[in-house]
Formats: C-alpha cells, sequence, structure tokens
C-alpha cells in the first residue's frame, strides 16, 4: 500500500487539472477529520471555507490566533462561524503578549518580526500540524515569487504532512469573482486597501501602484511569515 506521500507524487501531475471543487473533495474523502482548512480569513480562506460547506457539513478550519489579529478579523470568524455552523479551532502561542515581551522585549515584530512570526505563528502551526495528515491553504502562485512553483497537492517536507492548494492557479479577480456571486462573507478591510491582513503591528493599507503584499512588514526585507516558506528538501 502506497504511503500518502508516495500517493501525492503520484497524483500530481493528475491534479494539476483538479479545479477548487476536485480538490477538496478529494482531500475531503479521502482524509476526512485528518485534513483541516488553515484560514487567516483573507479572501482565498472564506472561497475555501464556502466551497467545503457546499460539499458537506463535516469539515474542519483553524486559524492561528496571534492575539494581535485586527477586531475586523475576529468579527468574521464569528459570522463564519454562524453562517456555516462550524467551530473554527483557535491555535494560540505558548506564550501571551506579556510573557513575550517580558522575555524577548517590548514590540518584538518592530525589531525582530521573524522571530516575532516564529513564537506567534510558525510554532503553533507546527503544534497543531502534528496532529493532522493534511491541511489546506489558500496560497496563489500569483500571489509572491516565493509561491510561483506552488502545486495543487503537494508534499509539505517542511511540517512532515499533505498539504493542499486548490486556488494555486486562480487569480484575485477569480477570487471575488467567487466571493461575490456567492455572497460569501469577508474581511471589510480588504475595501479599505488591505488586499492581504495580518496581525494589526505589521499590516498596513497598500498605495495605488503597490505590490498587494506591500503592506504586510512593511520597511523590512521580508514578504512571508514562514508557513508557506518550502523546506530545502521539500
Amino acid at each position: 500500500m502506497l504511503s500518502l506521500q508516495q500517493q501525492v507524487t503520484e497524483l500530481q501531475a493528475q491534479a494539476k487539472g483538479w479545479d477548487l471543487t476536485k480538490v477538496l473533495r478529494w482531500g475531503l474523502s479521502e482524509l476526512g477529520p485528518s485534513l483541516a482548512i488553515a484560514a487567516s480569513f483573507g479572501a482565498e480562506d472564506v472561497v475555501l471555507i464556502d466551497q467545503a460547506a457546499k460539499l458537506g457539513p463535516d469539515f474542519r478550519v483553524f486559524t492561528l490566533d496571534t492575539d494581535f489579529l485586527f477586531p475586523e478579523t475576529y468579527a468574521l470568524i464569528d459570522t463564519i462561524e454562524k453562517r456555516y455552523g462550524i467551530a473554527v479551532e483557535r491555535t494560540h502561542s505558548e506564550l501571551t503578549p506579556a510573557q513575550q515581551a517580558a522575555q524577548y522585549g517590548e514590540a518584538l515584530w518592530a525589531s525582530q518580526p521573524d522571530q516575532c512570526c516564529q513564537l506567534r505563528k510558525v510554532e503553533p502551526l507546527k503544534k497543531k500540524l502534528s496532529g493532522l495528515k493534511a491541511w489546506v491553504t489558500g496560497v496563489r502562485r500569483d500571489q509572491a515569487p516565493t509561491r510561483a512553483g506552488t502545486r495543487k497537492l503537494e508534499w509539505d517536507a517542511k511540517f512532515g504532512l499533505l498539504k493542499l492548494n486548490p486556488l494555486a492557479d486562480w487569480n484575485g479577480q477569480q477570487v471575488w469573482d467567487y466571493i461575490r456571486a456567492n455572497d460569501v462573507p469577508y474581511n471589510p478591510l480588504h475595501d479599505r486597501n488591505y488586499p492581504s491582513i495580518g496581525c494589526t503591528y505589521c499590516t498596513r493599507p497598500v498605495q495605488p501602484g503597490e505590490d498587494p503584499r506591500a503592506g504586510r512588514w512593511s520597511g523590512f526585507n521580508k514578504i512571508e511569515c514562514g508557513l508557506h516558506v518550502k523546506d530545502q528538501n521539500g
């Protein structure tokens, strides 16, 4: 019997032609509760949740609650839970904001944003994924150069499990067309020039002509929090 990693290798070429529905249906049917959608509650994530809900009531969603999310993001999580009848699993850092400040200094995000992301996002994600066989993300190839090689099915060597990226070949227009056509709730910050939304301290609105991710970690040579940076062997 093929291991899950071997199945991914066998299916990758075929999955290249799968659409959003087929990728999610395959993942949910093959992996059930061992699979979960990772949502930061950006536009892509609400598309994934809406589509999963159309396929059946039994699916899991988790979010990395850094304790520094926007009020609008917390409100959207509540709205999504009510709309789809789900309980979003909220994963936190082992350190409270006060404990982090005491150990690493005040406003770590302003001096060492990589360290802050490691503590509040990467380590909590690693712990969460250790209990899963697969995770689903809203990563698109056109979002950043670091994401250009994203496949719809891939083995995530960094975390040791299957990674599904059903929207890998979508563009921003397709995402918003889906949201409007299906009346999907979304973060109102998107209407205020926040195409990519993270933590309050590290996210600003973008200006006309800027890259959509220019508002993340502005002033630093950083475009990823570390969740989707591939392992050298991945």
